[in-house]
């Protein structure tokens, strides 16, 4: 890794824009965003923003990466590679320990299976279904009429989940909206989302084979009910670390101080 030089990772998601700085081999500083509807913008500002908040000029980044579902619309980067390369550089620049990751963000769910240099040797995506995505639990909170950060906390109390069944998402919207009609308890319908979601995400862990230590990524990581339910499902303890929703981003950073100038 080149001394003295600053390196920037932009990772372009469906719901959120994320961008981190490394410099001399140290996280300097990261930024999370909405997206919007125009992820050209999103990655601009997103950039901007995080050289404004660390005070550094835009001519003292060395190189730039690009990651994400929004990758190509960043015309200033110097390179674009995948998230699932992205992420799996991203944990091991944070924990070197980290073998798994399962990734849930906005649109989609994936799971990777890192080697003891933090290369990817398999991984498994879901990303043709909202299914176990932050969306089919966006659509959830929406039709429970609860606010979507407060999903994990409460399903914390609830002693029987309830059993959702449709893997759809929209049938399993109705099945919820049934469940409410029937008045059974917000928090067993919310536990019982969770679990539906964690079998789903799940299947892909274990397609994969997964094994400790495990790490989650991605905003659904910062439901702590979620993360329990995929514990529970998988038999294995999941980290999350302090930056589950810059993770692609770090990685996609470490990756530009990789490049050959």
């Amino acid at each position: 890794m080149v001394k003295h030089m600053i390196f920037a990772g932009i990772d372009i998601g469906s719901i959120t824009a994320k961008a981190a700085l490394i410099k001399n081999g140290k996280l300097i500083g990261t930024l999370v965003i909405p997206t919007g509807y125009n992820p050209v913008t999103a990655g601009e500002k997103v950039f901007s923003d995080l050289l404004a908040q660390t005070k550094i000029n835009p001519k003292d980044v060395t190189a730039i990466v690009a990651t994400g579902y929004g990758r190509n619309s960043v015309a200033f980067a110097d390179k674009a590679m995948t998230e699932i390369i992205c992420h799996g550089v991203g944990a091991h620049f944070l924990n070197p320990k980290i073998r798994g990751i399962i990734d849930v963000g906005g649109q989609d769910s994936k799971a990777i299976a890192l080697d003891t240099s933090g290369q990817v040797e398999n991984f498994a995506m879901n990303d043709k279904c909202a299914a176990g995505t932050g969306r089919f639990l966006e659509v959830m909170a929406k039709a429970l009429e609860v606010e979507l950060n407060e999903l994990g906390n409460m399903s914390q109390s609830s002693n029987a989940p309830s059993k959702i069944s449709s893997i759809c998402t929209v049938f399993a919207e109705s099945e919820v909206i049934s469940m409410i009609a029937g008045q059974q308890k917000r928090e067993d319908i919310i536990a019982g989302i969770h679990e539906s979601a964690a079998a789903r995400v799940g299947s892909l862990a274990t397609k994969v084979k997964l094994q400790s230590p495990v790490i989650m990524t991605g905003g659904v990581a910062k439901n702590k009910g979620m993360v329990k339910a995929l514990e529970s499902r998988l038999g294995i303890e999941i980290l999350v670390g302090d930056f589950p929703q810059e993770n692609g981003a770090i990685g996609a950073a470490v990756l530009a101080s990789r490049l050959k100038r």
